[in-house]
């Protein structure tokens, strides 16, 4: 069988072609059709009629990837991007610079729905939820304004030493001047401004709660690491070949502070990305949960241990904790910042290898915040026999939520509540809680 290279597959690349543009799908672009052929359309959005550029695929592809370049009738949601570096073919980073506040939560709210059907069968109704992405609180801003939200920016470098953002769908790099959700903390360094010769990558972070600031440096291949002076004090770390992180000079790690409690975040371990989402997931989780006082709970994908501290306070001293983390450098954070409460404890290793080797068949309350694939059918049906009276599930990714309450719904339990909020402003990603309890509770 003779294969087609990409260059062969991608001969409709810079053809243009006059659509009306359909709904909005999972991934930041809309639908529309062309003689037959799928077209998933950048920096468009539903019922506008637009020029569109192909950037992806050739007459046997069974879609393809565009652009809108022009834009012939617009949506009444359409707004001039804020952002100078946003546009087809420019800075990948956002992908509705190009729409209302107001509008982008609508589309993610439809993009929702439609996983939740299409994957789990379930109407917004069935799952609990009314239908809206919220704001996250103070994240409203005058009209043209930007909310400066995201606390850690992985900027790439290009070959003359410049710090910049990737093109979407590209190893190609966009220089850029100031990144407007970066949030403050990150914007002070400065990183923008200054070179980096022999880096690939340059990750700025900046703690909540605290004055911690930390550049995490990838080195190119036989790269050596530059001095490093910002405009703000800061810890510097670098990744060696193997992906190993290692302090070149200040903490660590950075200093967290939520749910009323310090936490440290190593080697830039995961933390929730936007300003207010720790303080802001936790009150949701714990408000669908109702913990009670000497329930065991469970913690899965833990982190550095955000839920299951919350969970230990609730349950009180009579209660117990098991939080479950395949980041070796998170299960020694977990340890850290937990370890003045004894009914905690912290288990390195994958959910679906360390929870049935505990030996625990039953649990009163279930926390998961997987990664962006979700959690799988088999992590799934061994919840469920775990009896839990109520599952929290939080989710950064709509269709793994979808696909596992399906799962979970196999297994007997339903979707009592779901909310989603707007935690990624002007990208396409969302999050989601849903509140699960025994399918027979609900009859």
């Amino acid at each position: 069988m003779q294969h087609r290279t990409k260059e062969q597959a991608d001969v409709l690349v810079g053809e243009r072609y006059e659509v009306e543009v359909g709904p909005v799908a999972h991934g930041g672009h809309c639908i529309a059709r062309h003689a037959g052929q799928v077209l998933f359309i950048r920096h468009a959005l539903p019922g506008e009629r637009v020029i569109a550029q192909v950037t992806e695929g050739g007459p046997d592809s069974s879609f393809l990837r565009a652009d809108a370049v022009e834009i012939l009738e617009a949506s009444p949601d359409r707004v001039p991007a804020p952002c100078p570096f946003s546009g087809p073919g420019r800075c990948g980073g956002c992908d509705w610079q190009h729409a209302a506040p107001g509008a982008q939560r609508r589309l993610k709210a439809q993009v929702i729905t439609e996983q939740l059907l299409r994957l789990a069968g379930l109407t917004p109704e069935e799952a609990g939820w009314d239908g809206t992405v919220e704001p996250v609180p103070g994240d409203k801003v005058a009209k043209g304004e930007v909310p400066a939200w995201r606390t850690r920016v992985q900027y790439a470098v290009d070959a003359e030493g410049h710090a910049g953002l990737r093109r979407h769908r590209s190893h190609e790099v966009e220089r850029i001047d100031h990144c407007l959700i970066a949030a403050p903390g990150v914007s002070e360094l400065g990183v923008e401004s200054r070179d980096w010769p022999g880096i690939a990558s340059v990750e700025a972070i900046t703690a909540t709660g605290s004055s911690d600031r930390q550049v995490i440096l990838t080195p190119k291949p036989g790269g050596r690491l530059p001095i490093v002076e910002l405009d703000r004090p800061v810890s510097v770390l670098r990744v060696d070949e193997q992906g190993g992180v290692h302090r070149v000079h200040g903490r660590g790690f950075v200093r967290e502070r939520a749910v009323g409690r310090t936490w440290r975040v190593g080697s830039g371990g995961f933390w929730q990305v936007h300003l207010k989402a720790a303080d802001l997931l936790v009150e949701v989780v714990l408000d669908g949960l109702q913990p009670r006082d000497g329930e065991t709970a469970l913690d899965l994908y833990c982190g550095v241990g955000l839920f299951a501290g919350a969970l230990a306070e609730r349950v009180g001293e009579r209660g117990a904790v098991l939080g479950i983390e395949s980041g070796k450098r998170a299960v020694e954070d977990a340890r850290h910042n937990l370890g003045d409460l004894d009914r905690v404890r912290i288990e390195h290793g994958k959910v679906e290898t360390i929870l049935p080797r505990t030996g625990i068949t039953e649990a009163d309350l279930i926390v998961l915040d997987p990664p962006r694939a979700g959690a799988g059918r088999a992590a799934v049906k061994h919840l469920a026999s775990l009896d839990a009276r109520r599952i929290a599930y939080v989710a950064c990714d709509p269709a793994a939520l979808a696909r596992d309450l399906a799962y979970f719904a196999a297994e007997g339990y339903r979707s009592i509540s779901l909310r989603a909020f707007d935690l990624f402003p002007f990208t396409h990603h969302v999050e989601c809680v849903a509140i699960l309890g025994p399918a027979a509770e609900q009859v």
